[in-house]
């Protein structure tokens, strides 16, 4: 177990690896992660996976979201979406199937990125349970942990596990005037299976059966946010709190098996209680890393989601969020395709980047970019920037007339041009 080995003091192949990507001593990265405050997603079972670290100090990284769902079910697009993803800078990506051959579609996703794989294993317990002519409050436990394994099984590098979620804090929800519920479809799940069967959550008393799983496959756990607030009036409710308060217990119950854990949050929140939100749970959480859906800093962003996002994840990142989940155009509107899923990771990207330089990360290639444009070469500008291929057809859509040099928006006005004809005087 990775977690296990570098609390021994050793230095694996993926610290090694994520330490130069970093450009960190590997025995800092060590210590990072046997103390569990960096994470590297990982299944045994699986080969051939570019290592990706998650956690303090480290670049921020973004995750996209890809799967079908039971009105478009379309193998092959979700497979593009995925790769897509991966080519626009995704370093993870998690499958939420669940319409159609979601077993075959997961393993075509494992099969072809090289990227950190996660995925819900309680979407497929639950699907399975219906195709079995029952309700999905009817599925046993068992039906839960097996899907866990299963998906551990075949490869799987984390799964988000609502553990968190339990039934005080499923009364809270009621008693707590909230205007969206509940929005986190496993969550969801989860709460009507505990009040239909007045039981808790398994994933919470059965803990440590997961934590069992959990180190035969060295499978990273990413405890969900079941009661993230879906809507700018819930942020910070008691519901919220009291989900992460029981997280973070969790989190420690975790790493003394040396199981690697993340904790999910928020979700929709205004811009002023982001940070605060953060550091929280940095706090109670001891440094796990934070890995958040956007946030989204308004509601009213229908179709532009994805910008709504990037605003919440940059500050988010900035105040030490490890793990963006990107947000897509198509949010609260329809299944994402292949361009919504370019532009969403494309988002999230500039605002893990942005974020970064805020920390004092990653400043070197924006640099380059300003000597680039000091010298007019629109090749190097076109190479540095965050999508390339956006930037290129852009260029070559409204080319220069009567300066090549320049852009064709100041042309023989260009500010850059005047400035190193005269100024260098």
């Amino acid at each position: 177990m990775l977690m296990r080995d570098a609390a021994s003091g050793r230095v694996s192949e993926e610290i090694a690896k994520v330490a130069e990507k970093e450009g960190l001593p590997p025995e800092v990265l060590r210590r990072r992660v046997a103390s569990g405050r960096v994470i590297i997603p990982r299944n045994e079972g699986r080969d051939r996976v570019e290592p990706v670290g998650i956690g303090e100090g480290l670049t921020t990284k973004v995750n996209a979201n890809v799967g079908t769902s039971p009105d478009y079910v379309d193998i092959e697009e979700e497979l593009e979406k995925a790769l897509t993803a991966v080519r626009c800078g995704a370093d993870t990506v998690m499958d939420l199937s669940i319409g159609g051959d979601i077993d075959l579609i997961r393993r075509k996703i494992l099969e072809s990125v090289r990227v950190p794989v996660g995925t819900v294993p309680v979407y497929q317990a639950a699907i399975e349970a219906t195709a079995r002519g029952m309700d999905i409050v009817d599925m046993s436990s068992d039906d839960i942990f097996n899907a866990i394994r299963k998906h551990a099984e075949e490869g799987v590098d984390f799964v988000t596990v609502h553990c968190a979620l339990t039934l005080d804090g499923v009364e809270a929800v009621r008693r707590s005037g909230r205007i969206l519920g509940m929005v986190s479809r496993g969550g969801s799940i989860l709460a009507a299976w505990m009040v239909h069967n007045g039981a808790e959550n398994p994933l919470y008393s059965e803990f440590d059966y997961l934590l069992e799983i959990a180190r035969e496959f060295d499978l990273t756990l990413s405890i969900g946010d079941a009661l993230r607030p879906g809507s700018l009036h819930d942020a910070g409710d008691v519901p919220q709190m009291l989900e992460l308060l029981t997280a973070a217990r969790l989190v420690r119950r975790a790493r003394e098996k040396h199981v690697q854990v993340m904790v999910e949050g928020p979700g929709h929140m205004p811009m002023d209680q982001i940070e605060a939100n953060v550091r929280l749970e940095k706090t109670v959480c001891d440094g796990a890393p934070f890995y958040l859906l956007g946030p989204l800093v308004t509601d009213i962003a229908a179709g532009y989601d994805h910008i709504a996002a990037a605003i919440g994840g940059a500050l988010a990142a900035w105040a030490g969020a490890d793990l963006l989940c990107y947000v897509t155009p198509g949010e609260h509107l329809c299944l994402p395709n292949v361009q919504d899923v370019r532009e969403g990771v494309i988002a999230s990207k500039i605002a893990a980047h942005a974020a970064d330089i805020a920390k004092g990360l990653g400043m070197d290639r924006d640099r380059r970019m300003s000597e680039a444009r000091r010298r007019f070469d629109w090749d190097e500008q076109i190479s540095l920037s965050l999508d390339p291929e956006r930037a290129k057809r852009m260029r070559e859509n409204r080319p220069p007339v009567v300066d090549p040099r320049t852009c064709s928006m100041c042309s023989k006005l260009c500010a850059v041009k005047l400035a190193a004809k005269y100024l260098s005087k």
